[in-house]
């Protein structure tokens, strides 16, 4: 036979008492994340930078285009919007031209990345970087890094058979026109107005490499 002398307790008297054990051992770690919410978290990543490894610790908010310019100091790659919508800070990730500003670092362990740095140099340009000299592709040049990048990718794109909104028959061969390059490129602005010259730059290097 049960004691009787025992204490009642309802269920929701124990569900309380429950839940404010739970919240005292809890008390700890919510009092350090309110006393500092703004704490960086850390990851190491490993990219394929231009051809090298390169690891870094990095807060995890850090988007690609800051470990790019502030910490591995390539700053050919610019901000610009700050919210991909310029296009100066596109860059190749695994064949693909992509905002940097828009994208975690550590989302591309791993992955090979090109940047400006790592299609030419001065004394070695890229085809694509002659041509835009050749036809005087830019003005201020801030964009220009940007804009030779996608205007790689595209050509690659077109090769590759993806189309665009401006595509008319998704069953026929893509071809190089004005008009596939005009709305491909149509995320990089350029603010000095050079546009017809880049559409010819990228159209001299693509009959070049036809």
């Amino acid at each position: 036979m049960p004691p009787t002398d025992l204490p009642s307790i309802s269920r929701r008297d124990l569900m309380v008492v429950g839940a404010a054990s739970a919240a005292a051992s809890a008390s700890p770690l919510n009092a350090n994340a309110a006393s500092n919410p703004d704490a960086p978290v850390l990851a190491r990543v490993s990219i394929d930078i231009n051809g090298k490894r390169q690891t870094l610790e990095l807060d995890t908010r850090t988007t690609l285009l800051d470990a790019l310019r502030e910490h591995l100091k390539l700053t050919g790659t610019k901000k610009g919007c700050d919210h991909g919508q310029c296009g100066a800070c596109t860059v190749i990730v695994e064949g693909r031209r992509i905002n940097a500003c828009l994208s975690l670092a550590v989302m591309h362990e791993g992955d090979k990345v090109t940047t400006i740095e790592g299609l030419g140099q001065p004394d070695r340009l890229h085809p694509m970087q002659a041509a835009f000299v050749k036809h005087d592709g830019y003005q201020c040049g801030y964009c220009t890094p940007g804009q030779i990048c996608s205007a790689v990718a595209v050509l690659n794109e077109i090769k590759a058979g993806v189309p665009s909104h401006v595509t008319a028959d998704l069953n026929a061969s893509l071809k190089v026109t004005e008009a596939e390059l005009r709305e491909r490129m149509s995320g990089n602005i350029c603010r000095c107005g050079a546009y017809s010259n880049i559409i010819e730059a990228i159209s001299e290097v693509s009959e070049r490499t036809a």
